[in-house]
């Protein structure tokens, strides 16, 4: 097999493709699309995100120190991409997307109701990497669609069809290939 090399450049794909929102000091909603998230820590429970200075959402995400993560689905990739596209500068795209903000109950970021799962999060640190920001932050709750839920309580995020991001493109995940440990487990 033939490889070719190539400059140096972030070839992790794909990524999940999140719709982070944040309100700054005045209440007023934003949602941010970023590709560039991250778990840091199971205990305590910690994400990154990075973010471009430039954004409109940066200012906010400085200021107020909190966001919500929220997942996306195949149903939400239009709006997915909108929100990456279009700058809260210019529209309100909780209105335009017509996605319904909901309160939580740590930060005043609003939740996005269409969203399989939203993650409450306040920034601990915010590290000045170069073109991006990587914003570490402590995960304070986790809000769950009740509908995805089996009758034993498992999760289950694969229903709500969710999509990630590689190279451009908006995919949604494929079939179940196995479970954690199947590679090992006695037959």
């Amino acid at each position: 097999m033939a490889k070719q090399l190539w400059k140096p450049g972030n070839m992790l794909y794909p990524l999940p493709a999140v719709m982070v929102s944040v309100a700054d000091a005045k209440g007023r909603p934003n949602i941010i699309t970023l590709a560039w998230v991250g778990t840091v820590c199971t205990n305590p429970p910690m994400v990154s995100i990075s973010v471009r200075p430039e954004r409109y959402s940066y200012p906010i995400l400085r200021d107020t120190g909190e966001f919500v993560i929220n997942l996306t689905t195949k149903e939400l990739t239009y709006a997915t991409d909108y929100c990456g596209v279009k700058s809260g500068r210019d529209v309100d795209k909780f209105k335009e997307m017509k996605l319904t903000p909901i309160p939580g109950q740590h930060v005043k970021a609003p939740l996005i109701e269409e969203s399989p799962v939203n993650i409450e999060c306040r920034v601990r640190q915010v590290l000045e990497l170069g073109s991006h920001d990587m914003f570490l932050a402590d995960v304070l709750a986790v809000h769950v669609d009740e509908k995805y839920m089996d009758e034993k309580g498992k999760f289950h995020l694969e229903k709500s069809e969710p999509i990630v991001y590689s190279h451009g493109d908006y995919l949604t995940t494929g079939e179940l290939l196995g479970t954690f440990g199947y590679s090992v487990k006695k037959k």
